[in-house]
């Protein structure tokens, strides 16, 4: 260790191992530093949506979930300020005690029609609702059945819940129904999966999982992140796409995607969410969401109902992109939505692409082993219904310039 990383102080008792030992040993991120090939928390300085500032300079954004371009709209911003003039900058509290305002509850109900539930709780985050409410519905006689390719937060909620964790192959219902088989008949279990796979791009095949869960006497929580906007014929995600909005038992979502805000949602049966309200610990023990985002989420939810066109232009251009990225020789994996995987194999070239890329004037998203396989290293790009032909012919150009460059096409 040198003398710039050595602790300031150090534990006088030397009896026990020191905890900070993982921090100084830690080393992985500044190599990847020292390369000049670090490519996380890029700082962005300024932003229209689908172009970015970064480095003095604009960069095509290919990195963000802003799926249908709500982040700019001038009635969304406006909706942001006209609440925060009239109920301030935050709530200051929790719902359960200061912090719940009508606007919240306005939002509860027209998310949980939106989905075609009978109730819906409102959460500070994506990642707190899935962590609150795993954790309060999956109890120590219960048994969370997960998707391996599942996001951290249902990951996180099961081992949160204190209930036994168990997992299935990747989208393989014939590992699904055997893991079903083998749980004690006398266990709860409630089975979580992704609408549609964050880093991958495909789908959960949900009749298959319902039917498999419900034939075992499961319950089914589909979490809708990043398909609520997007998929369905009313933009209400993968349950609404597949015609099962009623026979899942929770719906997820999130607003940091394409409701263009902060927060997330669970809606379900009244009771079940009447329960939540009561034990989800990451709703009663966590400040409200602040009102300019309630009011963004309220008016984005408005433009998804009454804008279909958006969602339409959204699949235009993933069509498109799919189609030119694959034909230009990249491999593309089983992607179904405007999430495209660029899979290069190693996590060094995945981060030399990303590099040229970003240099080109192209913003993608890396993602390495551990976070894929080996060996299935990877740029996550997704796109925006506001990104213009000439944005996209822009990016084009880059990757197979930047890709011959490299010999990876």
């Amino acid at each position: 260790m040198s003398p710039e990383t050595q602790p300031s102080t150090s534990p006088g008792n030397q009896e026990h191992a020191d905890v900070f030992q993982k921090a100084y040993a830690y080393t992985r991120a500044q190599e990847t530093r020292a390369t000049g090939l670090y490519p996380y928390f890029v700082p962005i300085e300024g932003s229209e949506g689908t172009e970015v500032v970064i480095n003095g300079q604009p960069v095509v954004m290919l990195g963000s979930n802003n799926y249908l371009g709500l982040t700019h709209d001038p009635r969304v911003l406006e909706a942001g300020e006209k609440a925060s003039r009239l109920y301030g900058a935050g709530c200051t509290g929790s719902r359960f005690l200061n912090g719940t305002l009508d606007l919240h509850l306005q939002l509860e109900s027209q998310l949980a029609e939106f989905v075609g539930k009978e109730s819906a709780l409102v959460f500070s985050t994506g990642y707190q609702t899935n962590l609150g409410t795993i954790s309060a519905l999956v109890g120590r006689n219960d048994v969370a059945l997960l998707d391996k390719l599942d996001h951290a937060c249902i990951v996180d909620g099961s081992k949160m819940s204190m209930g036994q964790v168990a997992r299935f192959r990747h989208n393989d219902m014939d590992d699904l129904r055997a893991q079903l088989a083998k749980i004690d008949p006398d266990k709860g279990i409630l089975v979580a999966v992704d609408g549609i796979f964050s880093m991958e791009g495909d789908l959960t095949p949900l009749p298959q999982v319902v039917e498999l869960a419900h034939a075992s006497g499961a319950r089914v929580l589909v979490d809708e992140a990043h398909s609520v906007g997007v998929m369905g014929k009313g933009g209400a995600g993968v349950a609404q796409h597949f015609g099962l909005s009623h026979e899942t038992d929770l719906i997820m979502g999130t607003f940091s995607k394409s409701f263009a805000s902060i927060g997330g949602f669970i809606a379900a049966d009244e009771l079940i969410i009447d329960y939540l309200r009561h034990n989800a610990r990451t709703m009663m023990f966590s400040a409200a969401m602040p009102p300019y985002a309630v009011a963004t989420v309220l008016k984005s939810l408005e433009i998804i109902r009454t804008e279909p066109e958006r969602r339409e232009r959204l699949w235009e251009i993933q069509h498109f992109m799919q189609r030119e990225l694959k034909n230009m020789g990249w491999d593309i994996g089983a992607t179904e939505t405007p999430i495209i995987p660029i899979v290069v194999g190693e996590n060094l070239d995945a981060f030399k692409l990303w590099r040229g890329l970003l240099d080109g004037g192209v913003f993608t998203n890396p993602v390495v082993s551990p976070a894929v396989p080996e060996g299935r290293a990877m740029l996550r790009t997704s796109y925006i219904a506001t990104h213009t032909d000439e944005q996209l012919h822009r990016a084009l150009e880059t990757f197979s310039k930047v890709g011959k460059q490299m010999g990876l096409i």
